[in-house]
């Protein structure tokens, strides 16, 4: 709750995070670019979720304080890629689609042959990718006859060949069609920026309305408030603060339902020549791990971690125990904990999911010499000299003490048998107040309290302690 002598509601900004478990509420003093207020409620999806957010605003006092808000709430942005061929322009819009703020529920590539509507795995908008420009522009349009031959009606984002986007969108007349500039321009160059602010535009004028989350006047009082997907808009968070604290930084955000890992690394010139990457990194990279999350996909993380490893300190045995306990968590995701075994159990889902997640996001690498000479094999981004690790989620923020150096065990420092690329040396902050979501929020209408408030976090960075 704001102090009594707290700031008169014009030196005050709102920032909502609607999420698809809790709606968080972060108030922001804009002239100390301070946190000074925080509140939380479930996200009232079964009813309306502006009541979940009225709750927010009654708890921190703040009727008729300017809003500012962000959503995930029903699903968040579901996201289909339809490429040319897998391995390069498919996964080049899977990256773009991540950046965005989306989770991609499919990837097809059109060369491989026809598709159907089934393959789309009901996404919300359709990101349409494929050649080069100046190169092949049949690939492209076949691609969009054949979606529009699976019956889609919803919105597309255009995103390659340039020499092809007025016969394209010319082929999906009818549906809704923003074009951006091509995701893959060159063989070897990833591009996501103008695919990334249209599947944002798409998001705002398309889905959030369409999810009919919200009643209040037709559904327009929740749509104005929007900003962006969550992720696209903590992502948008991250990277401020990776330019303000002037190193690497990965943000690790362990949810309900997905654990997302947000990374901005500095690309390494020597590496990339070295490197044999299909599809060109970049330096802002996003993962989302749908079968990782500590409630609705508490025991896919037990399951995935008996499959793959336990991506930290942990036995077969062990995951074996927690399955009743993530099959609980599954069942009722509303679940707290209440008693200390509870809790015990939260922070081993909490240290599995993160540990699988990270290492995912940070693949490994080798050295290999062939017949080219030496060349780094490697999958997923270096983490390894990341100076700022973020760790976000409920499990973190009302923890017991020594909860961060707990669940982060296993996932930072050198990793001497597996290979992976996990931050060896980082300083480490909880981001207890959602800092991040309400720095990307803020920065389109107040950029240099949105430094400010960026700077905070880092300067709250400390080691964590080894249990």
């Amino acid at each position: 709750m704001p102090s009594a002598d707290a700031p008169a509601p014009t030196d005050l900004v709102l920032c909502v995070d609607v999420g698809s478990t809790f709606t968080k509420a972060t108030l922001v003093d804009l002239t100390s670019a301070r946190v000074v207020g925080h509140a939380e409620h479930r996200t009232t999806i079964d009813t309306d979720v502006l009541d979940g957010v009225d709750a927010c605003v009654a708890a921190l006092d703040a009727a008729g304080v300017p809003l500012l808000a962000c959503s995930s709430a029903g699903g968040g942005l579901r996201v289909a890629v339809v490429g040319n061929e897998e391995l390069v322009t498919a996964e080049a819009g899977r990256r773009v689609a991540l950046s965005s703020g989306g989770k991609v529920v499919a990837v097809v590539a059109a060369a491989a042959g026809g598709f159907g509507l089934d393959d789309l795995a009901q996404p919300d908008v359709v990101l349409l990718t494929g050649g080069t420009d100046g190169g092949n522009t049949e690939v492209i349009l076949a691609a969009a006859v054949a979606l529009v031959a699976t019956g889609w009606s919803g919105p597309v984002v255009v995103a390659g060949n340039v020499d092809a986007t007025q016969a394209v969108s010319e082929v999906l007349a009818g549906l809704p069609v923003v074009t951006a500039d091509n995701v893959v321009p060159r063989i070897g160059v990833l591009r996501p920026e103008g695919a990334r602010a249209a599947i944002r535009e798409v998001f705002l004028a398309h889905v959030i309305g369409g999810k009919q989350l919200s009643a209040r006047d037709g559904g327009a009082a929740f749509v104005s408030m929007v900003r962006g997907a969550t992720p696209d808009v903590v992502l948008t968070g991250v990277e401020v603060l990776a330019r303000e604290h002037a190193e690497d930084v990965v943000v690790v955000d362990v949810g309900g339902a997905t654990t997302d890992v947000h990374s901005i690394v500095e690309l390494d010139p020597e590496d990339g020549a070295l490197a044999r990457d299909v599809v060109a990194p970049t330096a802002v990279t996003r993962t989302v791990e749908a079968d990782l999350g500590m409630r609705w996909s508490a025991l896919t993380t037990v399951e995935a971690a008996l499959r793959d490893g336990p991506g930290g300190p942990s036995s077969s045995t062990g995951l074996r125990d927690l399955e009743p306990a993530a099959r609980a968590r599954a069942e009722r995701p509303s679940y707290l904990p209440e008693s200390e075994g509870d809790r015990d159990d939260d922070e081993a889902i909490a240290r599995v999911a993160i540990g699988l997640a990270l290492r995912r996001h940070a693949g490994r690498s080798r050295v290999v010499v062939g017949p080219g000479g030496r060349v780094i094999e490697r999958t997923g981004t270096d983490l390894r000299e990341v100076g700022l690790v973020v760790a976000s989620g409920g499990v973190l923020r009302h923890g017991r003490p020594g909860v961060t150096a707990r669940v982060l065990d296993g996932s930072i420092g050198p990793d001497l048998e597996g290979g992976w690329q996990l931050p060896e040396r980082p300083a480490v902050v909880v981001d207890a107040d959602y800092v991040l979501a309400a720095v990307g929020l803020l920065v389109g209408e107040h950029p240099e309290v949105a430094r400010r408030l960026a700077r905070t976090l880092a300067d709250g960075a400390g080691d964590v302690v080894r249990p």
